[in-house]
Order: structure tokens, then sequence, then C-alpha cells
């Protein structure tokens, strides 16, 4: 088994086919969507393949140390996880082409009208071990 994450983004992607934002979608749309979410992740639970998802607050703030006395907070110039991160989930499946079946499967969430909004995902693989160095 490897496990995998699967990125949910505002932006930084190819558009989406429907590609309305959510906070002008109804409460039911956001209800629906929710509910494919969490139906989702309980059918991976239920194969096993479910580690774990959230969603995630637009809200956020880089943080570095930039040395003593100095306010390590910033608000930019860079671009920011809370303008490209809608959320996540963590699947632990058999290989590579199942997390891409899955991500596929979870690009068609449904957004405005009910409709799939078709969202691209970005899957990666967790880091397993160090790469080898050799001489």
């Amino acid at each position: 088994m490897a496990k995998y994450l699967l990125l949910k983004h505002y932006r930084g992607a190819p558009e989406p086919t429907n590609c309305v934002p959510m906070d002008r979608w109804t409460p039911e749309e956001v209800a629906d969507h929710i509910r494919f979410m969490h139906d989702f992740a309980a059918r991976l639970e239920g194969t096993g393949e479910f580690v774990d998802a959230q969603a995630l607050s637009p809200e956020g703030t880089f943080v570095r140390y930039d040395g003593e006395g100095r306010p390590p907070v910033t608000d930019g110039p860079f671009a920011e996880t809370k303008d490209l991160i809608a959320g996540w989930m963590v699947i632990d499946v058999d290989d590579y082409a199942r997390a891409l079946e899955l991500a596929g499967e979870l690009s068609a969430a449904p957004g405005a009208g009910g409709k799939p909004i078709h969202e691209w995902l970005e899957v990666r693989p967790f880091l397993t071990a160090p790469p080898a160095v050799t001489d």
C-alpha cells in the first residue's frame, strides 16, 4: 500500500468545467457537495483506503524565523496556500493507478446546479524513504 495526498485547489490548476465559486452556491448545493465528500470518504473507509481528509478555511498566515526580535509573520508577497488549497484527502492504496482512479472520481463532486465540478486535483505520493546517495 502507498499513501497519496489529493489536494483540492482553489486556483493554480486549469479551470474546472463548473467553476462557480463555492461562496456563490446555494445552501443546498453546498450541502450536496459536502454529502458527496462524506459519502466518498465513507466508501473508502469501507475498502480500507481512507486515511484522513479536511477542508481548509481560507484564512492563513505565513510564518518564518527571521532572527531574534524580528517579526516572523508576513502576508505576502508570496503565493499563499489559503489562496490555492481548498482541502485535502489522504488515501492509502495499492498503487499509483488506483490513486489516479480515485482522484478522478473525487473530481466529480457536485457544484453549482448540482453538476460535477470536474476540478483538478493534485496527486502527491508520500515520501517513504530518503533517496539513496551514491558516490
